[in-house]
């Protein structure tokens, strides 16, 4: 089963430091600067992938659906919200999609549409693995190896049957 993941693009944006201060500067900067780290993301990982913009910080020579290196990118039009076309595209997709937003009323519809949900600075610490992991970019300074544990793995008690599902999903990013 094939895993979409729908970005609410503006909040992961501005939840991330990082990205946070390239869009302070120029917003089409920080736009790139997602849409760079979801291209190396989908190398990995080959979901489908599509990160929704509010089309009133667009630029008005830019079009409303575009597709970049596997990556759609969707703009809302005039007097629609990024987080209406969200919740549309999280109620048409169900349970196949994993929604990222720190946004609780997207989580909330996208909760009763079925969807998985992760929040936007979870999601940010695994682009910035897949993207170290694309370029190369990793830490050898492990001198061992495994080192055995005796403590207990496993939850304190069990999570709800929608709980479990979710981490099922998330676990797959």
């Amino acid at each position: 089963m094939s895993i979409h993941i729908i970005i609410d693009g503006y909040n992961l944006i501005r939840q991330s430091e990082f990205l946070g201060g390239l869009e302070r500067r120029n917003i089409q900067a920080g736009r790139d600067a997602l849409v760079k780290m979801l291209t190396a993301y989908r190398r990995i990982k080959h979901h489908n992938i599509t990160v929704v913009f509010d089309g009133i910080s667009a630029l008005y020579d830019c079009p409303f659906r575009d597709r970049i290196q596997g990556v759609t990118i969707v703009f809302s039009r005039y007097g629609e919200s990024a987080d209406a076309v969200i919740i549309r595209m999280a109620a048409k997709e169900k349970e196949k999609a994993v929604v990222v937003s720190s946004d609780q009323d997207i989580i909330r519809h996208s909760v009763a549409s079925g969807c998985a949900t992760i929040s936007s600075p979870v999601f940010e610490q695994k682009l910035m693995m897949a993207s170290q992991l694309d370029s190369g970019d990793t830490d050898d300074d492990s001198e061992g190896g495994w080192i055995p544990t005796t403590r207990k793995k496993g939850p304190a008690r069990r999570l709800s049957k929608r709980m479990r599902q979710n981490q099922i999903k998330t676990d797959k990013l």
